[in-house]
């Protein structure tokens, strides 16, 4: 656990230094990275193309911006925190007035220190966001404002791998990689996509498993605008983010509420204690509002610690590489490996002895209490035995039976391997 938390928090600390926003050389440079991780194909869009309701917008790059006395002395220095800029702000270089210049300020009076995270990515303006300890002290009549930026035709870049699996139908995983030194609130959720696609890869994988990186909305808004059958193909799926906190583990549902993924990850947080951290679909949040738009209504729910706006580091420059850890991150890896293969097992098995119980002594299949500790209780065989009608999958058995999904799921493959159980043939 440990090993794995400390690669998890080393992918964390490599791509907290660049400097991220929705198109651009830092979107590129993660997705580089990533690349080097995990087979990744990259697709650019072209600024100005029609994905569903939106426009993918100009593509934005930043040179340098500052803000600083008559005299010269800086007093605002895009090069010291990524923070520090609106994004997608305007080019400007002149003098600004104090009265003028606080209009386009944006700090946080009950968090002095820190430096807020704000985007204009739809709107022209440009702004500087700086600490309000800070802000209290401009005195003077006018400050010298300078953005050398470019707002110009170019492109919106996504990511995605896809890794094959043994039966049709996918899992979509979905990563945000848009925001700039934001390590809980972006990069742990990347950190995690990554080691998850390592982990799917080196075993076999009953479904197909689908990792999309991309800028948040209009990433996801242009892959769907793609694949308009992806309600055909998709099963289930997660949107991963601000996993790396110190807070426990929360699970926002889908829009279906009671899909498999829904009900795996239910499971889970439940039988670890969090079932107060379950939360109902609301269409704020992550992606998982585009996944979930009544359009496409893709079982996509989103798997988190602290959920966002929850935590005070939230879209602050408190968000870095701190309030994230190793441990954090490699137990949210283990949750999200245990539900997704709940999902993976999750099946509908048949009795093939169903007129009676099968007389489980002779197989080697009766466990008295007194017997050493066993995988699974023989009540629960017997749980699996009488529930597996066609109609109940292992899920059902398991919440019926109140037993740990694993345990179930240990007892129906011994069921099997004694030939007492098959599977439903699937319709």
């Amino acid at each position: 656990m440990t090993r794995i938390g400390e690669e998890l928090y080393a992918h964390v600390g490599a791509l907290y230094p660049i400097f991220r926003s929705i198109t651009g050389p830092g979107l590129r440079q993660t997705l580089d990275y990533i690349g080097r991780q995990i087979p990744l194909r990259v697709q650019e869009i072209p600024s100005g193309t029609q994905v569903l309701d939106w426009v993918v917008p100009p593509e934005w790059s930043v040179r340098s911006a500052t803000i600083e006395t008559r005299d010269g002395r800086t007093v605002v220095d895009f090069a010291e925190h990524g923070l520090h800029l609106v994004h997608y702000s305007q080019p400007i270089d002149r003098l600004v007035p104090l009265d003028e210049l606080q209009e386009h300020l944006h700090s946080l009076p009950d968090q002095p220190t820190l430096i807020p995270y704000r985007t204009s990515y739809y709107k022209e303006s440009w702004g500087f966001c700086l600490a309000h300890e800070v802000r209290t002290r401009l005195r003077d009549p006018a400050y010298r404002v300078r953005i050398d930026t470019t707002l110009a035709p170019g492109s919106l870049s996504l990511g995605e791998a896809f890794l094959p699996g043994d039966e049709a139908g996918e899992v979509l995983i979905s990563a945000h990689i848009c925001h700039p030194q934001l390590a809980n609130d972006n990069l742990s959720g990347i950190a995690v996509a990554i080691a998850l696609a390592q982990k799917l890869t080196a075993r076999r994988r009953r479904f197909g498993y689908r990792f999309l990186f991309m800028p948040g909305t209009i990433g996801a808004v242009a892959w769907l605008h793609q694949n308009r059958d992806a309600r055909a193909r998709i099963h289930h799926g997660l949107v991963l983010t601000c996993l790396g906190d110190p807070g426990p583990p929360t699970y926002k549902r889908s829009r279906q509420g009671a899909s498999l993924i829904d009900r795996c990850a239910a499971h889970v947080l439940s039988d670890e204690g969090f079932a107060d951290r379950i939360l109902p679909f609301t269409p704020w949040g992550y992606d998982e509002r585009q996944y979930c738009s009544p359009g496409f209504d893709l079982p996509v729910g989103c798997l988190m610690r602290s959920p966002s706006g929850a935590f005070p580091e939230y879209h602050t420059s408190a968000d870095d590489l701190s309030l994230v850890t190793p441990a954090a991150l490699a137990d949210s890896l283990s949750r999200l490996d245990r539900i997704l293969s709940m999902a993976e097992d999750d099946h509908r098995p048949v009795n093939a002895m169903p007129y009676g119980e099968p007389q489980l002594g002779p197989r080697g299949l009766y466990f008295s209490p007194t017997d050493d500790p066993q995988p699974f209780a023989t009540e629960t065989l017997l749980w699996v035995l009488n529930l597996s009608d066609a109609r109940h999958s292992l899920l059902d058995i398991a919440e019926r039976a109140g037993r740990p999904f694993e345990e179930v799921a240990a007892a129906a493959r011994v069921l099997s391997a004694k030939g007492l159980l098959r599977r439903a043939e699937v319709r």
